[in-house]
């Protein structure tokens, strides 16, 4: 069983090939800081250096999704669902001129997904 850490809305996936288009390829990364920290960003890939303590979460339609490790232990236990809510936030993100901001809602994984991904021994056999 395969397990994806975080999958996308078609809302984000429509917004995700409009800034492409602008701003070529595209990456992700969602700090856990104060404020707009906690938001994921986005940037033009290789604008944002990423560190020893970002985790790579997976692809998001064709986007590398980077986590800080001190964020990921709060949400190991869910997908993470990228999404679009109109607002402004005030980052640096992309797509904020466009007076819309990406976000990411959750859903805890099924006991089977958690052992998929080893966070959850495996059933014993009874």
């Amino acid at each position: 069983m395969e397990v994806q850490r975080i999958i996308s809305t078609e809302k984000a996936d429509q917004l995700i090939d409009k800034l492409r288009a602008d701003h070529g390829q595209l990456m992700f990364h969602q700090s856990g800081g104060c404020c707009d920290g906690s938001q994921p960003m986005c940037f033009a890939e290789g604008e944002f250096k990423t560190g020893s303590s970002d985790i790579c979460l997976g692809v998001v339609h064709g986007c590398r999704f980077f986590m800080s490790s001190d964020q990921y232990e709060y949400w190991k236990h869910t997908q993470l669902i990228l999404d679009v809510t109109p607002g402004r936030g005030s980052s640096f993100s992309l797509e904020i001129p466009l007076g819309v901001r990406f976000l990411t809602r959750s859903r805890v994984f099924t006991d089977e997904e958690l052992r998929a991904l080893g966070l959850l021994a495996p059933k014993s056999a009874e």
